[in-house]
C-alpha cells in the first residue's frame, strides 16, 4: 500500500502516511537548521498523538535519536534524563513544560506542541495552550523547507529510558541495523508482533514505552490504518475497535483486567469480530485474566517475552498458552534463552535459575555514557533482566520471580532503591523498605514500611515523595514498625518481610 493510501487517526484527526513523512521532513530539516546532527538527541516529552510521530520520524532521518520521555516523570527525573542523553531539542506538549526546570528550558532549543482536543480531554489542564517564547509545532514546520533527496545517514532508533539494573535511568542506544539485521526484524515483527502489510492497528498504550513505541512506528511503514488512543479507557477501546475494524492491538495486562470488569451489557455492545491479534508484554498476566480473555475473545491472544535491551526473544499464543498454562512461550527463531546458576552454569530442565537471552539478529547497544553497565547485564554475549525462571523439556520459558528487588505495577518497572533512597532523606524517618506486593490490578503495588519513632504521618510522607517521585512510584501503603531485620552484612531482609506480610494477610 502506498503512503497516501494508508492513515493515522487520533481522536478527531486524521492524517494519510504521506503527509505524515512530508511534515516529518519538514521537521528534519527544522531540526538541523538548530544544530541537530548524526547522533545526537531529540527529546520527546508527549502524549500519544500524530505529532509525537512526526518529532520521532523527523529525528531518526537525519540519524538523531529520538528520546521519548516518560511524561509521569518528576521534574528532577525529566531534567536527569535530558541531561544524561544531551539532548539538543526539546519537543513537548504545552500542558507538559511544566516538568522542565526553568533553567533547562532556557538552555535548549523548545518546539511546543498545542495540545490536541483529544489529549485535553483525557488530561484536562489550563496549560494546554502554546506559552508565549518559543516556537509552535505547525507554525514551525511550515516556515521549513522540506528536506528533500539528499544523501541521508542510516536511520537510528529511539533511544529508550529504562531503569536498567541499578535503578537509575539508563538510555539503550542501539547500533544502526544492517540491511540484513532489518530484514530480519522485518520478519521477527510481522511473525512476533503480527505486524504485517495492511493490518488496522490499535495503540492504547503510552509510546515513550519500548513495544508502543515499536508498534506505532512500524505502523506507519505497514498498517493500513493507525488509531492512536491518548489515554485508554476500557469502553472507548471497545468502540474504537469496532469504529475503524481494528485488527491488531498490544497491550499489557492491566488493561485485560480492566476490559474483564465491563459489566457483560457494556462487552457484549460492541462488534469485536474483526480482532485477530491481542498482543501483550510487560509484565506477568494473572492465569485467571489470560484464560478468560481467551474465553472471551477466542485463542487470538499473542505474548512475546524479552527485555527493551534484547527485543522479543520468546513468544507463545494462545494454543500453547492453554497447553503450557503460565508460560511466556519458547524462543524465536534466532533467539536464544539459557537458565543458569550463580556460577554460569547451565540448568537442567524446570529447574530454576536466572534467565539470559539474545536475539542473534538484533543490532547490539551500550547504555548511554555508561558502557560498562552493558558488560555487567549480560554473560558470554547473553543478556539477562535479572528475572528468575526455567524451561520445560520441552523448551517453553515459565518466569518464576526476579533476582533482584524490581517491581513492576501495571506493566511499568519500578525499582525500590530509588524510593528508599528519598524516604531515608527525610527527616524523621531512620529505616525504610519498599515492598512489591500481589495487587489484583496493577500485577504488583508498592507498600512502604518505615521505621519512623517521633517522625512524619502518612501524610506527610505522601506528599513529600509526591514532590520527589513520579506518581507511580508513590507506595500506596504504608506501615510503621520500631524496626526492620537485616543480615550481618546489614541488607534488609525483604524476602522475610514480605513473606510475613502475605502470611499475615492470608490469616486475616
Amino acid at each position: 500500500m502506498s503512503a497516501a493510501s494508508r492513515s493515522i487517526l487520533s481522536g478527531g484527526l486524521t492524517r494519510s502516511c504521506a503527509d505524515v513523512y512530508a511534515r516529518s521532513d519538514r521537521a528534519a530539516a527544522g531540526f538541523q537548521s538548530l544544530g541537530v546532527g548524526v547522533g545526537d538527541a531529540v527529546a520527546i516529552l508527549m502524549r500519544n498523538s500524530v505529532e509525537f510521530l512526526e518529532a520521532s520520524h523527523a529525528a531518526s532521518r537525519i540519524g538523531a535519536y529520538p528520546v521519548p520521555l516518560n511524561w509521569h516523570l518528576a521534574p528532577a527525573e525529566v531534567a536527569y534524563v535530558l541531561n544524561d542523553c544531551g539532548a539538543k531539542v526539546l519537543v513537548a506538549h504545552a500542558d507538559l513544560l511544566r516538568l522542565v526546570p526553568e533553567e533547562m528550558l532556557a538552555a535548549l532549543h523548545v518546539v511546543v506542541v498545542e495540545v490536541p482536543a483529544e489529549v485535553a480531554a483525557a488530561y484536562p489542564s489550563d496549560a494546554s495552550v502554546v506559552p508565549e517564547g518559543p516556537p509552535e509545532w505547525a507554525s514551525w514546520l511550515a516556515a521549513q523547507t522540506p528536506l528533500g533527496a539528499v544523501d541521508l545517514p542510516a536511520v537510528r532508533d529511539s533511544i529508550i529510558y529504562t531503569s536498567g539494573t541499578t535503578g537509575r535511568p539508563k538510555g539503550i542506544v542501539r547500533d544502526p541495523a544492517t540491511p540484513e539485521q532489518r530484514a530480519a526484524l522485518s520478519r521477527m515483527r510481522a511473525e512476533t508482533y503480527r505486524l504485517d502489510e495492511g493490518i488496522r492497528l490499535l495503540i492504547p498504550a503510552p509510546m515513550y514505552h519500548a513495544a508502543p513505541n515499536v508498534f506505532s512506528q512500524r505502523g506507519l511503514e505497514v498498517a493500513e490504518t493507525t488509531v492512536i488512543m491518548p489515554r485508554f479507557d476500557p469502553e472507548e477501546f471497545l468502540r474504537l475497535v469496532e469504529a475503524h475494524r481494528i485488527d491488531t492491538v498490544v497491550m499489557v495486562p492491566t488493561m485485560f483486567i480492566r476490559l474483564l470488569r465491563l459489566p457483560d451489557e457494556v462487552r457484549n455492545r460492541y462488534d469485536l469480530s474483526s480482532l485477530r491479534s491481542v498482543l501483550h508484554a510487560a509484565a506477568p498476566c494473572p492465569p485467571d485474566v489470560k484464560r478468560a480473555m481467551i474465553d472471551w475473545l477466542g485463542p487470538i491472544i499473542y505474548e512475546w517475552y524479552g527485555t527493551t535491551e534484547t527485543s522479543a526473544v520468546t513468544r507463545c499464543d494462545s494454543e500453547e498458552w492453554l497447553r503450557y498454562p503460565g508460560t511466556v512461550g519458547r524462543a524465536i527463531p534466532g533467539g536464544r534463552v539459557e537458565i543458569l546458576d550463580d556460577d554460569g552454569n547451565h540448568l537442567p530442565p524446570n529447574e530454576p535459575g536466572e534467565v539470559f537471552m539474545i536475539l542473534d539478529f538484533m543490532p547490539d547497544f551500550t547504555y548511554h555514557g555508561r558502557p560498562e553497565d552493558r558488560a555487567a547485564a549480560g554473560r558470554n554475549g547473553l543478556i539477562t533482566g535479572g528475572d528468575i525462571g526455567y524451561l520445560n523439556e520441552d523448551g517453553y520459558l515459565f518466569i518464576c520471580d526476579r533476582k533482584k528487588d524490581m517491581v513492576i505495577s501495571g506493566g511499568v518497572n519500578i525499582y525500590p532503591a530509588e524510593i528508599e533512597a528519598v524516604l531515608i532523606g527525610m527527616e524523621g524517618i531512620v529505616d525504610c523498605a519498599v515492598l512489591g506486593l500481589p495487587d489484583p490490578e496493577y500485577g504488583e503495588a508498592l507498600m512502604a514500611l518505615v521505621v519512623a519513632p517521633e517522625g512524619p504521618d502518612e501524610d506527610a510522607i505522601r506528599a513529600y515523595l509526591s514532590d520527589r517521585l513520579a506518581g507511580f512510584k508513590v507506595p500506596r501503603r504504608y506501615e510503621f514498625r520500631p524496626s526492620l531485620p537485616r543480615d550481618d552484612v546489614g541488607k534488609i531482609l525483604k524476602r522475610r518481610l514480605k513473606d510475613d506480610i502475605l502470611a499475615r494477610e492470608a490469616a486475616s
